[in-house]
């Protein structure tokens, strides 16, 4: 990822932050059949290893797994808000005119070798932390346990689960700061009024960076 110094985010509990809030990633990886990429939900246990650990499966009917037997490497990238930044926010548009527009966003990129996981037990221990994790805080928060045992069998059997601990972890938070403080403001406030949530919530970013 092309990382300016500006945008550099290395903070490993922030890093870990967008990845929880963020959990749907895009998994690529470069194999025989050239780059392959999917979009999987992961969990980050980040206890484990210098980096933490990622853990996800493949429905067992994707190939992308058997390119990564024998411990390929993967890329996971966890994206999260972003938006487009107008010109006409920049109090020096007012004052020079030469301005352009551009994309905020905060994006983390995840790598390190993958080991794929088919034993049933070590499977059923993901899923079920996986659908803990996001069951939290829910009325009636479902449990991989509602579900009969023979049933779960054979939906195991329909999956290939894998760990992938991080070894490099990279994070990228472009929020303006290689504008003058005015113009800064001049982008939090258009984004902080603007309709969209996701947008609100950069602005909140801006804000804490500020």
């Amino acid at each position: 990822m092309y990382l300016p110094t500006a945008f550099r985010q290395d903070d490993l509990a922030e890093l870990h932050a967008q990845i929880r809030a963020n959990p749907f990633a895009l998994l690529a990886s470069a194999g025989s059949e050239g780059v392959q990429a999917n979009h999987l939900p992961l969990l980050l246990e980040p206890e484990e290893g210098e980096f933490g650990t990622l853990y996800g499966h493949f429905a067992r009917a994707n190939p992308h797994w058997r390119e990564l037997q024998g411990g390929g490497e993967a890329l996971a990238v966890f994206s999260g808000p972003d938006a487009y930044v107008s010109p006409g926010w920049y109090p020096a548009k007012v004052e020079h005119g030469k301005v352009v527009p551009t994309w905020n966003y905060i994006a983390v990129h995840a790598r390190g070798p993958v080991e794929l996981i088919e034993d049933p037990e070590r499977l059923l221990q993901i899923v079920s932390r996986l659908s803990d994790h996001h069951e939290t805080g829910r009325p009636q928060p479902w449990a991989v346990s509602d579900a009969p045992r023979e049933y779960l069998d054979t939906m195991l059997r329909a999956i290939v689960g894998f760990a992938l601990p991080i070894r490099r972890l990279e994070g990228k938070w472009k929020l303006s700061q290689n504008r003058s403080a005015a113009d800064q403001a001049g982008v939090r406030d258009g984004l902080t009024a603007s309709p969209h949530p996701r947008e609100q919530t950069l602005a909140a970013h801006m804000a804490q960076e500020g």
